[in-house]
């Protein structure tokens, strides 16, 4: 499903397993990079969405991980395994990947084990820059949901595009979450003036106000 002419998603809402979160494929020039991995369950047809986008595997540089969810992250050996992209996650939630802790990724939700698989950068404090075919996605750390989530911001199209991944949560003490975190978390991502906000499992959201409408309403839960 396009989102812009450099921005598309591949994965969740019916495009793979029922199971996946929501992944998002981002093009700049040849130069790409895959938000998110799914379960693992649909892995073919996950690489079948991406050719289908104009895209050759061989072009996926990174597979940026948001936080360390088994929605997010189940896929994520068997892509790196495959297509050699190098993983990046932030530090807080890296141990918890490469540990295969079924816990503290809620691998066991699915009634599933976690398979380990190595962090290739390790995101570290508020903010960094990821280069991507001489254009910019700024990681920016969003604890709550995970202790080190991640929102990825960048631009397309002329708009800034946000990948808040799980902006709506859950909070459950086994994922480790924090609500005082999560609350200045939400308040920083509307701060951001997003133009779209590719969600995890709630869609897509166009509109600067659209945006910030959607993040308040878990402020007030």
């Amino acid at each position: 499903m396009k989102i812009t002419d450099e921005i598309f998603q591949i994965g969740g809402g019916g495009l793979t397993s029922y199971e996946d979160a929501a992944i998002y494929l981002i093009n700049f020039d040849g130069h790409a990079a895959i938000v998110d991995a799914g379960c693992g369950g649909s892995h073919k047809k996950l690489l079948k969405n991406i050719r289908a986008c104009g895209v050759s595997t061989d072009a996926i540089e990174y597979l940026l991980l948001t936080h360390c969810h088994f929605d997010h992250t189940g896929g994520a050996k068997a892509l790196k395994d495959e297509i050699h992209c190098k993983v990046i996650s932030h530090e807080l939630d890296a141990p918890f990947l490469e540990q295969g802790n079924p816990i503290v990724t809620a691998a066991s939700w699915y009634g599933s084990g976690m398979t380990p698989f190595a962090v290739d950068r390790k995101l570290s404090g508020a903010q960094e820059d990821i280069k991507l075919g001489g254009r910019i996605i700024q990681a920016i750390h969003i604890p709550g949901h995970s202790p080190g989530s991640v929102a990825y911001l960048t631009e397309s199209d002329g708009l800034r595009v946000l990948f808040g991944q799980d902006v709506h949560g859950p909070l459950d003490s086994s994922l480790l979450s924090n609500k005082e975190d999560y609350l200045r978390s939400l308040n920083l991502l509307i701060s951001l003036e997003a133009d779209i906000l590719c969600e995890g499992h709630y869609g897509i959201f166009r509109g600067k106000d659209e945006v910030k409408d959607f993040i308040r309403s878990f402020l007030k839960s």
